[in-house]
């Protein structure tokens, strides 16, 4: 068994765990890291998205009583249809153009330069999008919507359509549906409890893509790197909770400035060891 190749698996299902839900792109941080550990090539990548559905399970167990009380009711509840109505109208954008534009976007934006220029881009944004919720709550007042359940499919389609942004590396999935929500006027406890349930078709379909390919492709998923899957799947899903919990405490009295402040310094550091030959990324 190869301890080294279950190492970086750990790492990795660590750092995803813990970066798939805050604005700060778990994308962008597995490219990173996945750099460093050399494990970037291409059974590196499906890794990557595979080990996210542990942390979708994260999700699923957290929100456990409203997905079953969702699942349960479908047919009778009209709150519970539109919940999943708008949770397919806001994945659908996304993934159509993951799928059409997916192999080019891997080819030329999956590298640190790009990924670190999303990040200082992406916390860009985040700063507008806070300044302008400070004042939209100042003018306006309380918000109508107050959960998920109060969404309107028209909201769910501009959330999802500030999903695309995320097809960039580096720009995060959660920030991407979170701040878009908030740009639209979701409250930000509210875009966030959305963007955890939107996860679920949209990283859900992505790593059964993945796991497609490769069940055509049974020497990839032999010996080591069957193993790799599992723990990585793992520290995913553990790590997950832990943060899932936490955002959910933190947003009800936090806005998401310090992330962007952090997305900049993270960004500028990974440009800096770049230009200067401290690091050798790839390209």
């Amino acid at each position: 068994m190869d301890l080294i190749l279950l190492g970086k698996a750990l790492i990795l299902g660590i750092v995803e765990g813990l970066t798939e839900f805050l604005p700060i792109s778990s994308t962008g941080h597995l490219i990173l890291v996945g750099d460093l550990l050399d494990f970037n090539d291409e059974r590196g990548k499906a890794f990557e998205v595979i080990i996210q559905f542990g942390a979708i399970l994260a999700v699923c167990w957290e929100f456990r009583e409203k997905l079953w009380k969702v699942t349960s009711t479908i047919k009778t509840s009209a709150i519970s249809r539109r919940f999943v109505i708008n949770l397919l109208i806001a994945s659908i954008p996304a993934m159509g153009l993951a799928f059409i534009f997916g192999k080019h976007i891997k080819a030329v934006l999956f590298s640190p330069i790009p990924v670190a220029t999303a990040f200082i881009v992406g916390a860009l944004i985040i700063f507008w999008a806070e300044r302008r919720q400070t004042k939209l709550a100042h003018s306006a007042g309380k918000s109508h919507i107050q959960s998920v359940d109060d969404l309107t499919p028209l909201d769910a389609l501009k959330v999802g359509l500030a999903q695309c942004a995320a097809l960039i590396p580096g720009t995060s999935r959660s920030g991407a549906t979170i701040i878009g929500g908030m740009l639209f006027g979701l409250p930000r406890a509210v875009a966030t409890e959305f963007s955890f349930f939107l996860a679920i078709p949209v990283i859900g379909g992505a790593t059964a893509y993945e796991l497609l390919k490769l069940w055509k492709n049974p020497v990839s998923l032999s010996g080591d790197f069957t193993w790799a899957i599992v723990v990585g799947f793992i520290s995913a899903f553990i790590s997950a909770f832990i943060c899932v919990r936490w955002l959910i405490h933190y947003v009800a009295g936090h806005n998401f400035i310090p992330f962007a402040w952090y997305r900049i310094v993270f960004g500028v550091l990974v440009l800096i060891s770049a230009y200067s030959g401290l690091v050798a990324w790839s390209h």
